[in-house]
Order: C-alpha cells, then sequence, then structure tokens
C-alpha cells in the first residue's frame, strides 16, 4: 500500500486542546520499599495481575488533584 492510499479519516484531529491535555511520560518507573497496609494490598493484588500498576495509577491521579487543587 502507498502512502496516498491510507485512510486516515478516522485518526482524531491533533489541535491545541489536545496537546495541552497530553500526558508527559515520566520516565523509567523507581524500585522503593512501602509500607501499605495489610487490607490495602490484598485488595489491590485481588484485582489480579498489573496491581502495581493499578496502584501507580490511583497514586498519579492523586497526584493530579492536589496539584490541581493547588493551583
Amino acid at each position: 500500500m502507498k502512502d496516498h492510499e491510507i485512510d486516515y479519516s478516522d485518526n482524531p484531529t491533533l489541535n491545541e486542546t489536545f496537546f495541552q491535555e497530553a500526558v508527559v511520560w515520566p520516565g523509567a518507573k523507581k524500585q522503593i520499599t512501602l509500607r501499605i497496609d495489610p487490607d490495602v494490598i490484598e485488595f489491590f493484588r485481588q484485582q489480579g495481575k498489573g496491581y502495581q500498576t493499578v496502584i501507580n495509577a490511583v497514586l498519579r491521579k492523586y497526584m493530579e488533584a492536589q496539584k490541581k487543587h493547588a493551583s
């Protein structure tokens, strides 16, 4: 298939709003030791594979909300 034959009609327009709301990738993750209450860690572990990624996402949302609240 040639470049001019590709249908891009379903791609969103990348306007100013898209770039203002884009998430800047924070870089490589750091391994740490974190003390978490047993019931909290068990709750996340019950979510299945990827529970640590979910914990990171929850913490990120909290951080973003705090930043918005502070400004």
